[in-house]
């Protein structure tokens, strides 16, 4: 390869990122917290702290930490993502429900009907979620824009290919349209380290119909 062609080379590998795939992110177990729970927990009319912004336009990371608890075992400082949500609902991954001692299924946000439940801490005060306890379903948060430019609509189930020392397809990914979500898609700890996650990943959108 000359130099022409090898520069050709590494401009299409800098551009081609950005036009065909989407970032990865992966996130730890978090809590979604309602305002009855919110009241519960801290005290009535408490206002969560922002201590950072997400990725996703309009969420964040809380400062206040609890802790989740299952007969079995408990996970303590334990992030909660706001704003307020309509129901309380636990984010976990497989492996954190395994050690919980639960049966939780993969679950979108927000589907908690049929879900196990828990019981969360803060210091002396506690709360029992009778339900609410998922591990997300792998998902992308797509633009409205960029759902046309990559030929997909809501609710569609796509795989997504990952290069890499640990390459792999994710199978059964979700699509999720919204004019106010920052495209990206996220995974959750268990997913990121069987594909050898590393900060600015990108996931290559295959759509089944095409297979």
């Amino acid at each position: 390869m000359n130099n022409i062609d090898q520069l050709v080379d590494e401009i299409v590998k800098r551009i081609k990122p950005e036009v065909n795939t989407v970032e990865v992110e992966a996130s730890g177990r978090h809590i979604h917290l309602d305002r009855p729970t919110i009241d519960a927990l801290f005290s009535e009319g408490y206002q969560l702290t922002k201590a950072k912004d997400l990725s996703q336009p309009g969420q964040y990371a809380c400062k206040e930490r609890i802790t989740i608890a299952s007969g079995k075992n408990s996970f303590q400082n334990v992030v909660i993502l706001g704003p307020e949500r309509p129901a309380a609902q636990v984010e976990v991954s497989a492996t954190d429900a395994t050690s919980l001692g639960l049966r939780v299924p993969v679950r979108e946000s927000g589907d908690i009907e049929g879900t196990p439940g828990i019981v969360l801490i803060n210091g002396t005060q506690s709360v029992i979620l009778k339900t609410g306890v998922i591990v997300a379903k792998r998902h992308i948060h797509i633009t409205e824009e960029d759902a046309r430019r990559f030929n997909v609509s809501k609710g569609e189930i796509v795989q997504v290919k990952i290069e890499g020392a640990r390459a792999l397809i994710f199978d059964d990914v979700v699509i999720r349209v919204s004019a106010d979500y920052a495209t990206s898609m996220h995974i959750d700890y268990d997913e990121a380290n069987a594909v050898g996650f590393k900060k600015g990943i990108r996931g290559e959108i295959i759509k089944k119909s095409e297979k």
